[in-house]
């Protein structure tokens, strides 16, 4: 299949583009590193050094055989987004191309407004390029389980059956995000939805909960292969950041009483459930909706598996409960739905203590580059 991959350095896109490449797909991955710029920004380079797109494209033909063409542009530019679907005429666009940092979106206006303007241009973007050269082909979204918040109901794949004063319909499950990107998530959505309905778009929303990882099989063919591992408080997802926090020998911070309870998936998953959904488009005319994670965990669950997979290095690792500075209820209900992917035949690899070990081992092996500066939150919600 020819694809298009937009984010395609970021910490999922860069693995997916190897991964699909490795599949024999024609691949070309976008990208106008706006992540590592903001990471220089805010002082939050990740744990491992990043060689440019084009470096690690050319890394992974070496070690592999197998090529990912490189294009560096601004996917939220309509002249660049028109000239990568109408030269590359793909039969899948992989979307992943928004800056996807919530605290970095809460941290003022230029922030927000940057969020903003990146996060829905490239969708919108992306939707009338596909119209204008590629109308038949299947867009694959990243979206986040964070759209939907923490209802007191269960959490359905996308769509919810409702019956009202004797009538019955379907609608968009309710969402309400607790930050500005998740907000941008949710307009992404709608967005979507709305040309679906109008022109008949196939688009697949993965609703996915938070990832952690550093190991694909491509990944692995060299180190210098490896994906982005942000530990700080702006770009490192909770699992990333609890390990590096055991490996430096500081408390892992627990936000207020740790209740907080997310669906979570291994890396490897994520690229499981993108070529899934991929090589099962959705009809023309359809939104299909996936909630895309295999287990759910409190973060003090997480402290205590951390804790566990630290001993198996010899560490004592404490757990410290810190204010927490989001807004978001840190005790509720929380039941999501989360079978489509595996009913498309989704094998998940589990959080065991082994697969946490590993990742700790090599985090250990680079204790030394860890900067505690970056560890504690910086970022209030209000």
């Amino acid at each position: 299949m020819r694809v298009l991959i937009l984010g395609g350095d970021g910490y999922l896109g860069w693995p997916t583009a190897m991964a699909l490449a490795a599949k024999g797909h024609d691949v070309l991955a976008a990208d106008n590193y706006l992540r590592r710029t903001i990471c220089l920004e805010t002082d939050s380079e990740p744990l491992l050094p990043v060689p440019t797109l084009a470096e690690r494209a050319e890394l992974f033909q070496e070690a592999s055989g197998s090529q990912v063409r490189v294009a560096v542009g601004d996917c939220a530019d309509m002249r660049f987004m028109e000239w990568l679907v109408e030269e590359h005429r793909p039969e899948a666009v992989i979307h992943y191309a928004e800056q996807p940092s919530a605290p970095y979106s809460m941290m003022g206006f230029e922030q927000a407004k940057l969020t903003l303007d990146n996060n829905l241009g490239t969708t919108f973007n992306l939707v009338w390029a596909v119209l204008r050269h590629a109308p038949d082909c299947h867009i694959v979204k990243l979206g986040t389980m964070g759209e939907y918040g923490t209802p007191d109901i269960d959490i359905e794949e996308g769509w919810l059956e409702i019956e009202h004063k004797g009538r019955r319909d379907t609608f968009l499950y309710p969402r309400q995000a607790a930050s500005l990107y998740h907000t941008t998530k949710i307009q992404d959505t709608d967005l979507l939805w709305f040309y679906v309905r109008t022109h008949g778009l196939r688009v697949t929303d993965l609703m996915q909960g938070p990832v952690y990882g550093l190991s694909t099989d491509e990944a692995d063919l060299h180190p210098r292969l490896a994906p982005y591992f942000n530990y700080d408080d702006i770009f490192g997802t909770v699992v990333n950041r609890f390990l590096v926090q055991a490996a430096a020998g500081v408390p892992l911070t627990v936000y207020g009483k740790g209740g907080q309870e997310r669906g979570y998936l291994n890396i490897k998953d994520t690229l499981q459930c993108v070529e899934l959904a991929m090589n099962s488009p959705a009809d023309k005319g359809e939104l299909r909706i996936f909630n895309q994670f295999t287990e759910q965990f409190t973060v003090l669950d997480l402290a205590e598996r951390i804790q566990a997979a630290g001993r198996l290095h010899s560490l004592d690792v404490a757990v410290k409960s810190i204010p927490n500075p989001r807004k978001e209820a840190e005790e509720h209900y929380y039941n999501a739905a989360h079978s489509g992917l595996l009913d498309l035949g989704l094998k998940p690899h589990y959080m065991t203590e082994d697969v946490l070990g590993e990742m700790l081992e090599r985090v250990l092996r680079n204790r030394d580059r860890i900067d505690n500066r970056k560890i504690l939150p910086r970022v209030k919600w209000s």
